[in-house]
Order: structure tokens, then C-alpha cells, then sequence
């Protein structure tokens, strides 16, 4: 997440990201559950005996799968409450610091992969993100992102966000600092539920007429009527939760074009070997 020294004021006022993060404990819809379950799971493929860091990272519920599977895994949030709270679950299993992603502190072509998940639209500067991560990363190194799809009609952007990339933007903008990129979709809103088909222009008309919720409490209700019983959101993914088929749930998209199939758009970007 963003820097304290460039961060926007409304990020700063927010309580370092809290009335916007998923918390352990706290209900989320079944649907989050299966995309927060979805991207971490993918992601553990292309730790394997690698050096990983994840960025941004929230509260971690992803952490202890990822490093499991890494030749070695650092994290770090530019939210001091989130790295605390890290910290209290994990112990000593995961060394988390608090930094800025548009400034890690690795040395240069010190690791293999770096993982952002839905953060990459609070980042201040998005270019200078990727310079970094072209530094950090060794030859054939990856940067992995997974991003809610700004190209969809009903679309609603975080009250924090500064600027959503969709697959178009993410396949120039990464190409231009030399990454290789492949982007995929996943939830095809073809296949939604009855409930949420009928309810998605509904969602629509609220974020056209601004009366959509700002913050997690405010969106509970509406997820609720949307998505039905929620769950608990887990402090830690098990093995159990691992879903089915996750590469026959991808789709891949074409490249730079807008997609507007997919809830979320997953970006596979790798740097010449």
C-alpha cells in the first residue's frame, strides 16, 4: 500500500486501510471467501522453492500457505496495525515489516516472486511500483496481481483507491517497464446466481447514483441481500480450503484488450531470463 509520506489524505483519516480490509472474524459473503481462497492458492504454485514476498498484504490470511511452500517469505504493508496484527497471529513463522511497496527494502535482483492482491489501485504510483519490482526481481523473476475488474459495468472503486488498471492497462504499462504479461479472468459474470443477476443492475443504478457503501460495516447488509449467509472471514487459510480446479477457472484474455466477462483479473508478468 501507499508510503505515510505520499499516501492520500482520505487513506491516512482511514485508519491505515482497517475500514476497508476484511478482518479475522468479521462476516464476508461466501463469494469473497472463494476469491480470497482462489488467488492464494494459484499464487502457491509459483512459490515453490522460490524466494517470495508478498506486498500489501493485510492482515495475512494467505501468508502461512505461501511460505510453506517458498524456499523463503517476507511480507510487508504500509499499515503498522496490519503488520501488529501479522505479527500476533504468525509469531515467528513469517518476518513481516511495515514499508512502502514503491520501496522495498531488498536489495537489487534479490528475489524470485512478489505477490499484490487487490492493492494495486492504492498504490500513488503505479509506474513507479513496477520500476521497483523490476529492480528487486532476478532475471525470470515474476510479479503476480489480482484486481478487482474496473472494465465491468457495475463496477464500485474503494473509496481509498487512486487508479484501477484492467487487462488493457496492465499488459501496456507492464510491457513498457519490459515484463512479459499474461492476464487471465476469473468469475465469469455469466454464470452468477439467479440472486445476483437480478441484483446486479440494481448494484449498478447505487454506484452510478453514489449511494453505494464506503466502508466493510457499510457493506455488510448490502452483501448480505446480495450474496446471502456469510461466513466468517478466516485469520489463516488451511489446506482444506484449497479450491478444486483452479487453472479450469481461469480464463485467458486477450492481450491488451478490456474484459468485461470477470470479476477479478489475475496478471502473470515475468522479466526476460
Amino acid at each position: 500500500m501507499a508510503h505515510p509520506a505520499t499516501a492520500s489524505p482520505d487513506a491516512t483519516a482511514s485508519g491505515d486501510f482497517l475500514d476497508v480490509t476484511e478482518v479475522a472474524g468479521e462476516p464476508i459473503s461466501s463469494e469473497q471467501l472463494e476469491r480470497l481462497c482462489h488467488r492464494y492458492f494459484w499464487a502457491r504454485e509459483y512459490c515453490r522453492n522460490r524466494d517470495a514476498v508478498e506486498l500489501a498484504c493485510g492482515t495475512g490470511p494467505g501468508l502461512g500457505i505461501l511460505a510453506q511452500a517458498a524456499r523463503s517469505f517476507d511480507a510487508g504493508d504500509f499499515s503498522g496495525q496490519m503488520v501488529e496484527r501479522v505479527r500476533r497471529h504468525y509469531g515467528n513463522r513469517i518476518r513481516v515489516q511495515q514499508f512502502a511497496a514503491q520501496d522495498m527494502p531488498y536489495p537489487d535482483r534479490s528475489r524470485d516472486l512478489i505477490l499484490i492482491f487487490e492493492a494495486l489501485y492504492y498504490l500513488p504510483d503505479v509506474a513507479a511500483f513496477f520500476r521497483e519490482c523490476r529492480r528487486v526481481l532476478r532475471p525470470g523473476g515474476q510479479l503476480l496481481i489480482a484486481t478487482a475488474n474496473k472494465d465491468l459495468a457495475d463496477f464500485n472503486p474503494s473509496p481509498h483507491s487512486h487508479r484501477y488498471l484492467g487487462a488493457g492497462e496492465l499488459n501496456h504499462e507492464l510491457a513498457r517497464e519490459g515484463f512479459r504479461v499474461r492476464c487471465f479472468g476469473h468469475l465469469d459474470v455469466g454464470t452468477l446466481s439467479p440472486r445476483q443477476k437480478i441484483l446486479r443492475p440494481i448494484k449498478k443504478l447505487a454506484v452510478a447514483s453514489g449511494l453505494m457503501p464506503k466502508t466493510m460495516r457499510g457493506k455488510q447488509l448490502l452483501k448480505r441481500l446480495v450474496f446471502g449467509q456469510p461466513v466468517p472471514m478466516p485469520a489463516e487459510l488451511t489446506e482444506n480450503m484449497q479450491p478444486a480446479d483452479i487453472a479450469g477457472t481461469l480464463t485467458p484474455l486477450p492481450p491488451g484488450a478490456a474484459d468485461q466477462r470477470h470479476k477479478v483479473i489475475y496478471c502473470e508478468a515475468t522479466l526476460p531470463a
